[in-house]
């Protein structure tokens, strides 16, 4: 929770502004309840790593999906506009970087990269970074792209810890644009 409302219910509010279709990722048994009306789907391959949940998304997916991590909660329509238009002619991944490099949690992937992340699980490499660097090309969107639709050290900001989640409500409730240092 982040100022009274999930986190996960955050991401999925600003998803339903650029796309109608969502998809849930989740092995958990009771995902399907998470959020009314949108589908849950469990990995599709037994191996346990983000290029699993990634690889099962792309293959319940038509054509292109916009991947973002629930642990998310200051991403924005136009950051994901800006994924969705700059990835208009990318074969393969349309990337963010971060304050720390690729942001593959919130990025915008094709069906085209099915076949490069089955080799990646099949070989044991479940790091994003590992499978990403298979892919035949891959479009990235600068910081400085990224600064006009917001700081990125804001927008890839992510929970994974009670302090994070401390950190997270002081940047919500304050406004601030990034953690503090």
């Amino acid at each position: 929770m982040l100022r009274g409302e999930r986190m996960l219910d955050r991401v999925a509010r600003v998803l339903r502004n650029v796309t109608t279709d969502l998809l849930l990722i989740s092995n958990a048994d009771d995902a399907a309840t998470w959020i009314p009306g949108v589908p849950a789907v469990p990995d599709v391959r037994a191996e346990r790593g983000s290029v699993v949940g990634l690889h099962t998304a792309l293959s319940s997916a038509q054509e292109r999906v916009l991947v973002i991590a629930w642990d998310m909660p200051f991403v924005t329509t136009a950051l994901l506009q800006l994924l969705i238009n700059r990835g208009e002619d990318e074969a393969f991944a349309t990337l963010p970087e971060g304050d720390h490099g690729p942001e593959p949690f919130c990025a915008l992937y094709t069906r085209a990269c099915l076949p490069f992340l089955d080799r990646a699980i099949d070989a044991g490499e479940l790091r994003m970074s590992s499978a990403l660097g298979r892919l035949p090309s891959l479009t990235r969107v600068s910081r400085a792209e990224l600064a006009s639709v917001g700081d990125p050290s804001r927008l890839f900001f992510n929970v994974n810890s009670p302090r994070d989640l401390e950190l997270a409500e002081t940047m919500s409730s304050t406004g601030r644009a990034s953690p503090p240092a």
